[in-house]
Formats: structure tokens, sequence, C-alpha cells
């Protein structure tokens, strides 16, 4: 239903993760007994989660733990690891700016070109510590730095920006084909962001194997602020679910949805599956990992913008190592660490046995589910206040 906001304009109401609450069903079931693996295109992993193509979030070094605990990590081809040989000073630099003047350090440090043989030097790394190599490229450079990724043996490619189309209009470069490249691509392609029924509709008829939902709501994003878009991330993954149910009616091929940004606990995490999601993007909990490359600070993947940063940095500290945040076990209970582990507990509690299973889950609009009989925690600021 529809909400006039004026004579001439009336919308949608959207929800986001706190607005919604998940339903326990007629069931439980035993924890030990719950699958949490996630299989796309030929790649099965223990844990249905990519640590998002962030600098801060994913190095090689990163990617490898992360794929080593049953994850995987998305390195940003156009980053800061193949623009330097050995970023570690950048990112020091990036840590000791002042707030006042962090982002135009970053756009400083992202002044330096990439270096197309480092792409494929940094992919042979994380080969090279025997995992899946997954990298990220801007729609308007797949066509530059493609092949470099190939060559270093790239496994999953990640076309990623703040919304990404399949009918994108420009009268002065020719766009990416998506259709034309994804066909022709010998890897399996994600794309996106998206946030809308229609936006991930299209992006399934590219062929892609997945798509990345989620616009603006991640910790360090400010698109929502500057450009005035985006789409609560319960709502727009529930779109998105809407949409690959009629792709797979017309095709019968099913696309995964990977709900990008927005989920800082475990209980964010079980939301987005119960509202469709097949698998988790996460950058703010993973670069509170102290093996995170950024010292416990994050920025957005806009925020480096020389015309129109759409990011800032932010300060997330490091919470504890890679495990404990993503599999446990947990020394606090406000639902940042063990992730997972609260995905599998989440999962057990309401009866669903996998993930497939616990989309389908009762999920209702609940407002007070964050502040109810919680003033004590929140006048301590504890637990979840």
């Amino acid at each position: 239903m529809e909400i006039e906001i004026g004579i001439a304009k009336s919308g949608r109401r959207a929800w986001g993760f706190d607005d919604i609450a998940i339903v326990p069903s007629r069931r439980t079931r035993d924890p030990e007994d719950i699958d949490l693996s996630w299989e796309i295109d030929a790649f099965t992993f223990d844990l249905p989660m990519m640590a998002s193509a962030m600098d801060s979030a994913v190095s090689p070094t990163t990617a490898i733990a992360l794929g080593e605990l049953g994850g995987v990590g998305v390195l940003n081809l156009e980053g800061l690891w193949t623009r330097y040989e050995d970023p570690t000073a950048v990112y020091a630099e990036i840590a000791a700016a002042s707030t006042q003047e962090a982002t135009r350090t970053i756009q400083k440090v992202y002044q330096a070109d990439v270096q197309p043989d480092l792409i494929t030097q940094r992919v042979q790394e994380i080969k090279a510590g025997g995992v899946l190599a997954a990298g990220s490229l801007t729609p308007q450079n797949v066509s530059r730095y493609y092949d470099y990724a190939v060559a270093g043996g790239l496994d999953l490619l990640v076309i990623q920006g703040t919304v990404v189309s399949a009918e994108h209009v420009s009268t002065r470069s020719e766009p990416l084909d998506l259709f034309k490249f994804i066909g022709g691509s010998d890897l399996p392609v994600i794309v996106g962001g998206c946030a809308s029924y229609a936006g991930a509709l299209h992006l399934m008829r590219t062929g892609a194997v997945g798509v990345l939902v989620g616009v603006g709501p991640g910790a360090a994003c400010t698109s929502r602020g500057v450009l005035g878009i985006g789409v609560p991330q319960a709502t727009a993954i529930a779109d998105a679910a809407g949409a690959r149910i009629r792709y797979l009616e017309e095709t019968g091929r099913y696309v995964h949805i990977i709900a990008d940004g927005g989920m800082r606990t475990g209980g964010d995490v079980a939301k987005a599956i119960a509202c469709g999601a097949d698998a988790v993007m996460l950058g703010s909990p993973i670069t509170a990992a102290q093996e995170a490359p950024a010292q416990g600070y994050h920025w957005g993947m806009a925020t480096f913008h020389p015309e129109l940063p759409r990011g800032t940095r932010i300060h997330t500290g490091q919470l504890g190592t890679l495990r404990e945040i993503l599999i446990g076990p947990a020394h606090e209970n406000d639902g940042r660490r063990n992730l997972f582990g609260a995905l599998r507990v989440s999962m057990a509690t309401t009866g669903y046995a996998n993930v497939k299973e616990f989309q389908k889950a009762e999920v209702m609009v609940a407002p007070a589910i964050q502040t109810e009989g919680k003033r004590l925690q929140q006048s301590q600021n504890v637990g979840m206040g």
C-alpha cells in the first residue's frame, strides 16, 4: 500500500532491520544440526558470507584467512593493493589523519594509478594461500582490467558500484554491456548494487550468478545523505527475493541474492537471510578484526571520489580476531561477535534446518523489538543499550 506524500506524490513504506523481527515457528532444532553452507556456481562455502571489497576490510592476507574460516573475501582490484607495491604506509597515513582531513587524505592517496600487473600479482597471492580468489571491478573498468585478473587465476568476479544497472545510458562513452560481457566470461559473475524489484530482475537477466542488494546502508557510506537515494535493507532484500522468484519461473535458473551492507550484529545477519538473502556481504564487522589491514578504521568505497565523495572514514576499533567475529566465541552480549553462531542459533530456535528453509521464516513489522523491556540496558549502556 502506498502512502500519500503529497497530492502529486505517493510512496511505499519500507522497512529496515531494526523495524522487523523473526517469528518462532512451532518447531525448534538442535543448533548442531543446522547447515549454514552456501553453494554458488561450482563453489561451496561453510559460511554464507562474503567480505566486502573495501580496502579497509580485505587484503590478500585477510582474503586467505576468510577463506580458511569458510567464507570468501573480495579484494578491491582497483584499490590500494593494486596501486601500491606495499600500501602499509598508506594505511598508516589514513589512520593518522584528523577527522577534518580524513576525506582529503583518502582522495590524495587514491590518486596513484592502478598498476595492472599488481592485479595479477594480488590474485596470485590469494590463490597461493589455497583459497578461492574473488575480486571486484567497477563497471567502467571491467574491460580494462579483466584479463589481468584472469591471468592471476581469479575464480569469481564481482562487478560493483553504488548502483549498477543493465541499461546504463551514456552519450559520452560506450557503457559496459553486461549481457554481452557476462555471456562471454569464463568466470561466474556477481553484480550490484541494486535496491529494487525491477533493478534486481534486470541484473538477473544479464546471466549473473548473484546480485548484490544494498544502496547506502553501509556504516561508512554517505550516498543516502549526499544523493538522497536508497531503500531500507529488509524491504530491498524482500523485493529482490520477489524478482528471484519471477526469474526462476521464467528460466528455471536460480540467482543468488547477497545482502550488501547494514548488518552489524548476528541478529541483522539472521534477518537478512529471513528476508530472502542467500548470503551476506560484510564490511564494518570485518574491519573490526585484528587481521583487517586498516588498523580499526573503515571508509566507504566512494570516499576517494575526486569530485563528490560519498563515504567517510569511521573508527570501528579492533573487537577481536576474524574467527571470534565470525564463529566465536563471544565475550560480550551485544551480538557483534560470533555472527554465524548467532545465525545458527536463530535458525535452530525458529526451527529451520538450512538457509533455503530459513528464507521462508515468518517476519513481522515490530518497531518495538529494539526497545521493549530494554530500558535498564539502555540507561546503563549495556547489551542492547
